[in-house]
């Protein structure tokens, strides 16, 4: 009993809090709502105010319109399907019509079709005859500000002097070049009040360029590595670099590649995308360089005697800088042989690594021998053959033993030329002498 009084009580209390209006009201329903009986007179009058609206309209003149009971019945002449679809919304929209029914004939005859555009292409042509002053003053503001902005462009020296190098001058000035003509076309649209056209403009050249961005990145992103190298030099001309496993002599540095001069004396492009992504190893930026090179003794012998020996060799040789001293480590021991590794610094700007290492190894190799180390030689099997089957002549010509070759006096180290070959870069030199595309390369900015 008392859980149904407070439930009366809930009851009269949501009905007293909710308004009379919105307790009376019916609810709405998605569709109007159809009349059993029109009113007298009324199919007359929609019949009329249609054929009055659709005579004020040269494309739907000949378009009728019979009504029952609200039901509207369109037939006559459109004469394309544009204007057929704007007769049943005009009709749909009249005040008591219930459903319009389409019989509606498309003729698509020329004239009618040609005309209204012919005519519209006509007042077109007005409207600007008597805006042209309008539309002299906004080309005139365009000019003026395009202008301008390609004077200040190609205003070398302000660029020279702004700029590390001419790379990155003549991107400033195509930027400059560029929002001058931003700026002169919205200075214009807004002198004809056509803003909203620069809008839809601006939206489709959006896409278009997101577009144009995926098809082109792989030349974007090597344009944009040109300019970062440009100001963050890894490397001067004539410098010796290896560039992802690539070695070479550097020529110069161009707006798409990096160009090399192998070894070989052959050119080679690289991409400045990949060389600024790229492991860069440069050679000539410390002028001290190490060697280093293996040589094995016998197994038997003392490999700290042979460590001692071809030090004794290497430090006397006057290539071999003092400091950072030679050094040598016993790399391993082998089955037959113990390798041992030496190490040696030279000033490469005096000293060819390439031949400061063959005298070096010379050197060592000859003292060794000296002091007694064997060094390893390649071991054969050898099958001898039953000697009864030789004659006595053979046999004993084969017990003879063989003569020993004498031995050339070993060369000394101190007699080999070590001298820096600058064939090379007497080749890079006249590379660069001739010209070409621009190099990059600034001597004033600083390598990192």
């Amino acid at each position: 009993m008392t859980l149904k009084l407070l439930a009366l009580s809930l009851a009269a209390f949501i009905a007293m809090s909710t308004p009379a209006a919105a307790q009376e009201r019916p609810p709405e329903r998605a569709n109007p709502v159809i009349q059993q009986v029109p009113p007298a007179g009324a199919d007359d009058a929609i019949a009329r105010r249609i054929t009055n609206i659709f005579g004020e309209l040269d494309a739907l003149a000949g378009v009728e319109a019979t009504v029952s009971n609200g039901v509207v019945e369109l037939s006559g002449a459109a004469p394309n399907d544009a204007a057929a679809r704007r007769a049943l919304d005009i009709a749909s929209r009249i005040e008591g019509v219930v459903t319009v029914e389409d019989n509606l004939e498309r003729t698509l005859t020329v004239s009618e079709n040609v005309t209204p555009l012919i005519d519209s292409l006509l007042a077109a042509l007005s409207a600007v005859g008597r805006a042209w002053p309008l539309y002299l003053i906004a080309l005139s503001a365009f000019l003026l500000i395009f202008l301008a902005a390609h004077f200040i462009a190609s205003f070398k020296p302000l660029w020279r002097m702004l700029a590390p190098n001419d790379f990155i001058a003549r991107f400033l000035g195509q930027i400059v070049r560029a929002a001058g003509f931003i700026a002169g076309l919205l200075v214009a649209l807004s002198v004809l009040d056509a803003m909203a056209l620069f809008g839809a403009v601006a939206g489709a050249a959006g896409v278009i360029g997101l577009g144009l961005g995926f098809a082109i990145r792989d030349t974007i992103e090597n344009y944009i590595s040109s300019i970062m190298l440009s100001l963050r030099q890894p490397f001067r001309a004539d410098d010796h670099v290896v560039i992802n496993d690539l070695e070479g002599v550097v020529v110069r540095l161009t707006s798409r590649a990096t160009i090399l001069m192998t070894l070989d004396g052959n050119h080679l492009r690289i991409p400045n995308s990949q060389v600024f992504k790229g492991v860069v190893l440069n050679y000539t930026r410390n002028p001290e360089r190490r060697f280093s090179f293996e040589l094995g003794v016998d197994a038997n012998d003392d490999p700290i005697e042979a460590c001692n020996a071809g030090l004794e060799a290497l430090n006397p040789l006057g290539f071999i800088l003092d400091e950072p001293a030679a050094s040598a480590v016993i790399r391993e021991v082998g089955d037959s042989n113990i390798v041992i590794q030496y190490f040696a610094w030279i000033d490469q700007r005096e000293t060819d690594f390439q031949k400061a290492r063959s005298a070096a190894i010379s050197a060592a190799k000859n003292v060794l021998e000296e002091r007694g180390f064997t060094l390893p030689e390649p071991i054969y099997r050898v099958r001898l053959d039953d000697a009864s089957a030789k004659t006595p002549g053979e046999a004993a010509h084969a017990s003879a033993p063989a003569p020993t070759p004498s031995k050339p006096a070993p060369a000394s180290a101190e007699t080999i030329d070590v001298s820096p070959d600058n064939e090379l870069r007497r080749q890079v030199a006249e590379d660069r002498a001739a010209g070409g595309e621009t190099d990059l390369l600034n001597e004033e900015r600083p390598i990192e």
